[in-house]
């Protein structure tokens, strides 16, 4: 293998400490960070997200609930939920777990959540400040990897970029970022007809399709830079199961100058950010009821 491993657990552990630190800060004033999870129906296929999300709370030092409502709650009554939440001084984040059950859209339900509380940074606000280059609390997956990107030994300021994948909470939010740092960005999608020639014209290269090998070796550039997003189920010969990202890993280290493994690399940043965010959102909170108090005044 030619490239360097990115080391995740290594990025979200300097960031975690920050984020502890900040936090300790928080609660001397009195605004210790918490956090509220809520899920709707059969938690089981969250379970795991809400157990890491605990347990990464506990060590950041942010306080974590776990909330859930019956399948058979109605949109109106988790909206319902959702505005008492965010009227109450002591909850600074709210996380919505999914799947959701059908009849509950998630974008509803983000964009019912207060943009000081959004700690995914899924609301169309937290979206639409990063098109102006003003990072509150942004999609943790986006910001997670540009983090990566940029404890690389790298210029950032008219770097190639290569993002494959245009989701509204990954893909775009990278690209507009990655712009704010000054990189040149190109962003490749389903419609895109040659992939591989705008990949490997790339410094550094982001994927985040949800397809199992999709970027190989031979579609990047010597030592370029491959930040792997993807997580993906694949079954092997004997049944067993394993975690991929959208990168042929073999392939790509043996071309890349540096390369996330799946699992390892993005996903405890990502975790961090979370984290990072719920801090930034109680400070956001406290600045916000200071500021009326002093106007009452």
């Amino acid at each position: 293998m030619a490239a360097t491993l990115i080391d995740g657990k290594a990025i979200a552990a300097a960031m975690q400490a920050r984020t502890r630190a900040e936090a300790a800060a928080l609660a001397a004033e009195g605004w210790g960070p918490r956090l509220v999870s809520v899920s709707v129906g059969d938690v089981a296929a969250a379970e795991l997200y809400v157990r890491n999300q605990s347990r990464q709370a506990s060590a950041a030092g942010v306080e974590f609930e776990a909330r859930n409502y019956p399948a058979s709650t109605s949109l109106e009554q988790l909206t319902g939920i959702l505005q008492g939440l965010n009227a109450d001084p002591r909850v600074h984040g709210i996380i919505i777990q999914r799947p959701l059950p059908v009849h509950i859209p998630v974008k509803a339900l983000q964009t019912a959540i207060h943009p000081l509380k959004d700690v995914e940074g899924m609301h169309p606000a937290s979206i639409g400040r990063i098109v102006y280059n003003d990072l509150g609390l942004g999609p943790c997956t986006a910001v997670a990897a540009v983090e990566i990107l940029k404890s690389l030994p790298l210029i950032i300021e008219g770097l190639d970029v290569c993002v494959i994948g245009h989701s509204e909470i990954v893909g775009k939010p990278i690209a507009f970022l990655m712009m704010g740092l000054g990189a040149t960005v190109t962003v490749c999608h389903h419609m895109t007809r040659q992939v591989a020639v705008h990949s490997r014209a790339a410094d550094a290269v982001f994927v985040a399709v949800g397809r199992p090998g999709l970027v190989t070796g031979a579609m990047l550039k010597p030592g370029a830079a491959l930040i792997d997003i993807g997580i993906n189920r694949v079954a092997g010969p004997d049944g067993t199961t394993r975690v991929v990202g959208d990168a042929e890993f073999d392939s790509c280290a043996a071309t890349a100058g540096w390369i996330t493994p799946v699992p390892g690399g993005v996903g405890p940043v990502t975790v961090a950010v979370l984290m990072q965010n719920a801090v930034s959102a109680a400070a956001a909170q406290r600045n916000q009821y200071r500021a009326a108090f002093a106007a009452a005044e």
